[in-house]
């Protein structure tokens, strides 16, 4: 994944982390919302964990790419909880690696105010008891939020961190009491009933009162503390007590306890030091007071020798069972307990006991870093006779520039010196070595080995172009052809072998023909193309089996045509009001016919109404020609957003996103395949039947999934070209037009109809003259009668064809027309046509003329 995000060793690259979240199985960012950079710190913490577990270099290799990314930011990236174990993992690479990770930075972000929703660490008093060390939404003015379980995490993380890097001992010992005081005030019992909201369900359910609530919030209706959290107002629990939160009490039991002195503690620095080496007691101590303390510590039966770190001296020799150590005035005493008479040793920054490292910064004895090679890389393992491979290195030596590289290998050539040489392949196949020795001033040195294989001719997988399907979508029992476009660079033959989830194929070869089970459902198709030496590769589709049932009992709920308004042409009267959109073309080239969005705070806004809110299904389509497309998420159409219940967007990555918020859960997310251009014109419809979601780009059945439950009703008004309507950070730049709600989803061959023929009001039908005049029919809306009038004409009969609301022609008479010399009319009966927004058509020699009416 780190190799994803752009970290790499050919040559040395850190990685890109400002995501909000990745999506492993696809390998692709999200960057919605709040993004959490500090992540990279937690990637980091696994990482190097992992190498340490498993030597593999490829880990390490992660791990430093991770934080190198985290090192050279330089606005504070704290959310939440990860950056602490970021802080930590730094502190114990520069200390058993020697990289130079910027602590004095890293170390302080868990505790500065950070521009994330204000992250940090809070400092201060409410309503008479002190709050300093809780982590929180901070410094925010007289409405901190402070929740429990980052509190007691970013313990655990941090408190191993001093042994690493000892500069930060003070800080640390000291925030840690002031965290373990004010944490209780979470727990009920330590404030008021009238300052807590669980007060009753914790003397109910929880006697002990060991559940925490999740938060604590500086005022709420006035009150000062307030034990709280978020799952009440959230619907997801019954109370704001936490186990989520509550359990991770653990890390911060685990590290502190009392001592013989009231608020001094002492802080094992081993116990949440997770993956670490060898090591003796160490623990941390913090005396608050204005005077020397004398705290007794119990080493043992055993006799130890007490060495402290921040003087890096032995402060008792031979000792067992209780040593007095004493504390000077708010100072801080970091102490190891090694064995008596241990030999001690020196390498670079360690100081070691008997093998055993006591101190990882010491200063007594002077000494220089050696390099070291963080990688040694070629793009590929292999290499043909004759050709050349680019050989990568990489190093780093935090006090030292001034570095030699000596390259050797036993066959082959070398060209180039430094960091980045040429290697030329011998014409011979074999396993051929190429050393790199890289030495500083002082003759410290670091070497590494690179092993290619020499082979006549380099094989490559067959490649799949395409995977082709004769349908997007079938019937149960129906039968799909398939067609596997691949080609083999070395000209190799090619066998193929296809699979699926279920159904049965006929045929082989590249071309076959797959019948779909009897059962419906998302069912994937697979195919692998090899070559004759083994080499393959794979590609899969989905296919969706499924019998789409026509709705005859849906409506239109609304229709923006954009001709000249955004009016609603449905009969519902949901009309939308243009703040700032300007009318324009549309892409037939009609004047004022859609609507031109800035992208700034442009919209369009329907207030909502309960019409709006159905339930059971819904279809949304539009036509839209985005002008700007920002690394940001973008919204086409929104009712409330994914809140609250649907929307119609651009991610990031220029995949149209149609989500859907139902009753059942979670929220569903259907992305398009393709990636969306400027400028380009695109039909969307999208759709939701209760049980699938499917999104259709011009006419086609494009991409779908299964979804279950009711869809959430908005309490905010709809919005175009804007995500809610009081936020424009998400707004549209382009063009948006034929904007249509439908209380039932369309089918694939409706949603074709719709495409292709376009809302008659927007496609040239034949004959129709630019400009002519429209027919008036009324009354609109009409129950029964409809009334045509037409202006005079000298034919004596004319076609008459209804259209209903997307383009299909239900049906076309000959009529007689009465000629005169002003405007004449004529009656048809519509009382038996469902209700909905309708099309005439008047068709004479001479020209064609059109109106729209509303059925009731």
């Amino acid at each position: 994944a780190v190799r994803a995000m752009g970290g790499s060793d050919k040559p040395w690259s850190s990685a890109s982390m400002n995501y909000r979240a990745w999506d492993f199985v696809n390998m692709q960012p999200n960057a919605e919302g709040v993004i959490e950079p500090e992540a990279a710190g937690a990637f980091a913490w696994i990482l190097y964990h992992a190498y340490k577990e498993t030597g593999n270099p490829e880990y390490l290799k992660g791990a430093e790419w991770s934080l190198e990314f985290l090192n050279q930011l330089s606005s504070n990236p704290s959310y939440e909880l990860q950056l602490p174990y970021g802080a930590y993992i730094a502190a114990k690479m520069n200390a058993e690696l020697g990289t130079d990770y910027d602590m004095e930075k890293i170390a302080s972000w868990p505790f500065n105010r950070g521009p994330l929703r204000g992250w940090g660490t809070i400092v201060g008093n409410w309503g008479g008891f002190d709050v300093s060390g809780l982590v929180g939404e901070a410094n925010d003015n007289g409405n901190d939020y402070a929740f429990i379980l980052n509190g007691f995490q970013q313990a655990g993380a941090l408190a191993p961190m001093v042994r690493y890097d000892k500069r930060f001992a003070r800080a640390i010992a000291k925030w840690i009491l002031n965290l373990a005081n004010a944490s209780r005030l979470f727990y009920s019992g330590f404030l008021l009933p009238a300052y807590q909201d669980g007060s009753s369900w914790s003397q109910a359910n929880d006697p002990q009162r060991l559940v925490a609530h999740e938060a604590m919030r500086e005022t709420y209706n006035g009150l000062s503390p307030y034990a709280t959290g978020d799952a009440l107002n959230g619907g997801w629990g019954n109370t704001n007590l936490a186990l989520y939160g509550s359990s991770s009490v653990g890390y911060l039991g685990a590290i502190i306890e009392k001592t013989n002195v009231d608020k001094i503690l002492k802080i094992d620095l081993l116990k949440t030091d997770f993956f670490g080496d060898e090591a003796y007691p160490t623990y941390l101590f913090f005396n608050p007071y204005s005077l020397e303390k004398v705290v007794e510590l119990n080493v043992g039966p055993e006799p130890v020798d007490v060495y402290e770190s921040l003087s890096e001296s032995f402060i008792a020799t031979g000792a067992s069972n209780t040593v007095e150590l004493a504390i000077p005035a708010n100072e801080a005493l970091m102490v190891v307990l090694t064995p008596t008479g241990a030999e001690v040793q020196y390498d670079r920054n360690k100081m070691l006991a008997d093998g055993v490292v006591v101190d990882y910064r010491q200063s007594s004895q002077p000494f220089q870093y050696a390099p070291r090679i963080q990688a040694l890389a070629v793009e590929s393992q292999e290499v043909e006779f004759g050709s050349s491979a680019t050989i990568y290195g990489t190093v780093f030596d935090q006090d030292s520039d001034d570095l030699m590289y000596s390259w050797s290998s036993n066959g082959g050539t070398i060209q180039g010196q430094g960091a980045t040489v040429i290697w030329e392949a011998p014409d011979t196949e074999g396993t051929f070595e190429i050393i790199l020795t890289v030495s500083d001033e002082q003759l410290n040195s670091d070497t590494d080995t690179l092993r290619l294989s020499v082979i006549p001719e380099i094989n490559l997988a067959p490649q799949i172009v395409e995977l082709v399907k004769s349908q997007n979508y079938l019937t149960p029992g129906e039968t799909l052809e398939l067609f596997c476009n691949a080609f083999d660079a070395n000209g190799d033959t090619i066998s193929y072998s296809w699979s699926a989830d279920a159904g049965a194929f006929t045929g082989e070869g590249n071309q076959v023909a797959w019948q779909s089970p009897l059962t419906e459902g998302i069912f994937n198709i697979g195919v692998e193309a090899r070559d004759e030496q083994g080499a393959s590769s794979t590609v899969t589709t989905p296919i969706l089996v499924k019998v789409f049932t026509v709705v005859d009992t849906g409506h239109l709920i609304a229709y923006y045509p954009f001709t000249q308004n955004a009016d609603d042409v449905s009969g519902n009267a949901l009309h939308g009001q243009p703040f700032g959109a300007q009318l324009t073309e549309d892409a037939n080239g009609h004047p004022f016919s859609a609507y031109f969005f800035d992208g700034i705070n442009d919209n369009i806004r329907v207030a909502n109404n309960n019409i709006l809110n159905f339930k059971d299904a819904i279809t949304v389509s539009c036509w839209f020609e985005p002008r700007l497309l920002p690394e940001r998420e973008v919204f086409v159409a929104s009712h409330g957003s994914w809140q609250n219940r649907w929307k119609i967007s651009i991610t990031p990555e220029r995949h149209i996103r149609w989500t859907v918020n139902s009753s059942a859960g979670p929220i569903g997310d259907l992305d398009s395949r393709l990636a969306v251009e400027v400028d380009s014109s695109y039909h969307i419809g999208a759709t939701y039947d209760g049980q699938w979601m499917a999104l259709y780009i011009n006419g086609e059945l494009h991409s779908y999934r299964p979804m279950a439950g009711d869809i959430r009703s908005s309490p905010v008004d709809m919005m175009i070209a804007q995500m809610l309507p009081d936020n424009p950070d998400f707004n549209f730049r382009g063009v948006i037009d034929e904007v249509k709600i439908f209380d039932f989803a369309l089918t694939p061959g409706e949603m074709k109809e719709v495409y292709e023929e376009g809302l008659v009001s927007a496609i040239s039908l034949p004959n129709r003259q630019e400009g002519a005049p429209a027919l008036k029919l009324s009354p609109n809306p009409a129950s029964t009668e409809l009334f045509v009038q037409y202006p005079a004409m000298n034919e004596k009969r004319a076609f008459f064809l209804l259209y209903n609301v997307s383009g299909q022609l239900l049906w076309q008479r000959e009529m007689d027309v009465p000629a005169g010399n002003s405007d004449t009319s004529i009656s048809i009966d519509v009382s038996g046509l469902p209700g909905g927004l309708y099309f005439l058509g008047m068709r004479s020699n001479a020209s064609f003329l059109l109106g729209k009416f509303v059925k009731r």
